[in-house]
């Protein structure tokens, strides 16, 4: 009996961010995991879906350093995440728990 084999590709979370309400919900999860590399990757994800080099243009940043700092292993500055959110059309919201 001959195997058949199964053709896989990597799962790429910017290829389902198509809206601006899939990004706020993406970060909002993000953040309620409480989790700062999850956090980095999933901004990172919303800014590949966008356009890197759209977002470097916007927020002055390197592209090739956006895409380190918004990695899971990324440590971004939170200047650098003001301006990303800022230039993705996003607002991050304080509220009591």
């Amino acid at each position: 009996m001959k195997r058949q084999k199964t053709k896989t590709r990597i799962w790429d979370a910017a290829e389902y961010v198509t809206s601006d309400k899939d990004a706020a919900a993406y970060l909002e999860a993000a953040l309620e995991a409480d989790d700062p590399a999850l956090f980095s990757a999933a901004l990172g994800d919303i800014a590949r879906a966008r356009g890197m080099t759209q977002i470097a243009r916007e927020t002055g940043l390197g592209r090739a350093s956006l895409y380190k700092a918004l990695s899971a292993g990324g440590k971004p500055e939170f200047s650098t995440v003001f301006r990303v959110i800022r230039s993705l059309g996003l607002k991050l919201h304080a509220k009591a728990g």
